[in-house]
């Protein structure tokens, strides 16, 4: 009965996320009709880039039962670190190649940091992540520094990621690539299995010989690398260096992946699912803006919209919610 039940929930998890995308469709093309058009369509799918590679890492850590709210603090580190290192207006640098392997490699080591910390010294990861998130923004408060700001003189980097490939954004191909590896890695790996195993029991999952810390370790080390290569891709977008051009993502990248029935307790959902839920964010976001709701009323309305839709997916497991693991 469990078995069949699950399989249900995941059959028809997407049919319904794709069926809320076109009402939302329908009626905010009603409002306006310049929200239905390709040009912007195209320009939704460049806003949810950044979102969509950050919640493929935020699935498999919450898929563990686990939460990451280090985010914002990875992305400001790898972004002050990347443009640093690339063509910029305040330091005669060109690492090229290896300015985005750098920077990389910082959320990579802020990633590994937490899980080290979470796996073997068994501190929630509530409160790991949290500490992460300020350790990155210290680092990239740092790298800010109080001098000029630091801008991209590389008009080819600068423009990469609006320019479009095939009819979509550069942005969204990079995020697609990454969805690609998060499914092959969730879906064909003992790695992605053991993530849903320690979900699902993680005392079960040790007692089977599984490597449990391992794994724990591989999962925030892999979402701090993707963090790492959002803050570049955010730091492209705005064209210059931010300590805080992570702002905001964490509150897209979890509603997201729990609308999307990625349970907070773990050992459900899934990256596919997740995507359709940022995707559904970016379109109400961008709907309203474009439907001319005012914009001191906008967060309001969007919040509200928000706690609706994640009571209406989280109130049937609301027994197996836990924050502890």
């Amino acid at each position: 009965m469990i078995m069949q039940r699950n399989l249900f929930n995941n059959a028809k998890g997407p049919f319904g996320l794709i069926a809320a995308m076109m009402v939302l469709i329908v009626i905010f093309t009603i409002l306006n009709p310049r929200f239905g058009s390709i040009e912007n369509l195209q320009n939704v799918l460049y806003q949810a880039s950044v979102p969509l590679i950050v919640v493929v890492g935020a699935t498999l850590i919450i898929q563990m039962g686990s939460i990451d709210l280090s985010v914002e603090g990875m992305m400001g580190a790898s972004g002050m670190a990347w443009i640093l290192l690339s063509p910029n207006t305040r330091l005669a640098l060109d690492y090229g190649p290896w300015a985005w392997v750098i920077a990389i490699g910082l959320g990579v080591a802020l990633g590994l940091l937490a899980g080290l910390i979470h796996a073997k010294l068994q501190v929630p990861s509530f409160v790991v992540t949290l500490g992460t998130w300020y350790v990155g923004l210290g680092i990239a408060i740092l790298l800010y520094g109080n001098g000029m700001l630091p801008s991209l003189t590389n008009e080819t980097l600068a423009r990469w990621p609006s320019r479009e490939s095939l009819g979509l954004p550069n942005a969204f191909w990079l995020a697609a690539l990454v969805i690609s590896v998060g499914l092959l890695i969730s879906n064909y790996t003992s790695f992605g299995r053991g993530i849903l195993a320690i979900g699902n029991n993680e005392s079960i999952a040790r007692s089977s010989g599984m490597s449990v810390d391992g794994i724990k370790i591989g999962a925030f080390t892999f979402a701090g690398a993707l963090c790492g290569l959002a803050g570049i891709l955010a730091t492209m977008q705005l064209g210059s260096g931010s300590p805080d051009i992570g702002f905001g993502q964490l509150f897209t990248v979890v509603p997201a992946a729990v609308i999307a029935g990625t349970a907070l307790s773990g050992g459900e959902g899934g990256i596919l699912r997740s995507v359709l839920g940022v995707l559904l964010l970016i379109l109400l976001n961008n709907g309203l803006v474009l439907a001319g709701v005012d914009s001191d009323f906008q967060s309001g309305v969007f919040g509200a919209i928000l706690i609706i839709a994640i009571v209406a997916v989280a109130w049937p497991e609301r027994g197996r919610l836990k924050v502890a693991k």
